[in-house]
């Protein structure tokens, strides 16, 4: 419960005076679907290519994040709904700093994408789906925990044993069994050109 006496603090640097200088709209990039879809390959080149760019970025990605924010947090369906509230929060404070940021992580569950997505402007969420099918994604299987999902060695691994809920209306979708990585960043500086968040190039 939050404390009556905790205020908020107005600072004198906004978000677009942030941004203005960065000469970019702040956003969050929110790339979900399964393990092995292709989220974190997708949103590192992104990255890559938005820095070559002369833009200012941030990439969260699930695995790190669990060594040391969220090393707490188990697999549970109440541990997945902290973790995705804690990340939308810090993906929140680097979209005030003028960042485009680019989180990846499975997410699983809609309400709690939905929930990022109303803690900023409604602009500022990008939902990027890897509608990558699960027989790719096992067939790649780049952690061999698809296999250990099968085995019974890992339990509520998403795909296998836990839901995935699809979105019903990303902005962005992507297939990384069709798409290579370079026409999947196209696609995405396609976008953030088109929304006048980058200016293009």
């Amino acid at each position: 419960m939050k404390d009556e006496n905790v205020v908020w603090h107005q600072h004198e640097l906004s978000k677009f005076v942030r941004a203005k200088q960065k000469k970019q709209k702040p956003c969050i990039l929110w790339f979900t679907g399964l393990s092995g879809s292709g989220k974190s390959t997708i949103a590192g080149a992104l990255e890559q290519r938005l820095y070559d760019l002369g833009h200012h970025t941030y990439l969260l990605d699930g695995d790190n994040v669990r060594h040391g924010l969220n090393k707490d947090l188990g697999f549970s369906d109440a541990d997945r709904v902290e973790n995705i509230r804690r990340i939308g929060e810090v993906s929140k404070l680097f979209c005030d700093a003028g960042l485009l940021v680019m989180s990846a992580f499975i997410s699983p569950f809609r309400e709690d994408r939905q929930m990022v997505r109303e803690l900023v402007e409604g602009s500022e969420f990008v939902e990027v789906f890897m509608d990558t099918p699960l027989e790719e994604c096992e067939r790649r299987d780049p952690k061999g925990l698809y296999k250990k999902a099968r085995s019974g060695e890992i339990r509520n691994f998403t795909g296998i044993d836990s839901t995935y809920e699809r979105p019903e209306s990303p902005e962005i979708v992507l297939n990384t069994a069709l798409q290579s990585v370079d026409e999947a960043v196209n696609k995405i500086i396609d976008y953030l050109e088109t929304h006048q968040i980058i200016a293009e190039g």
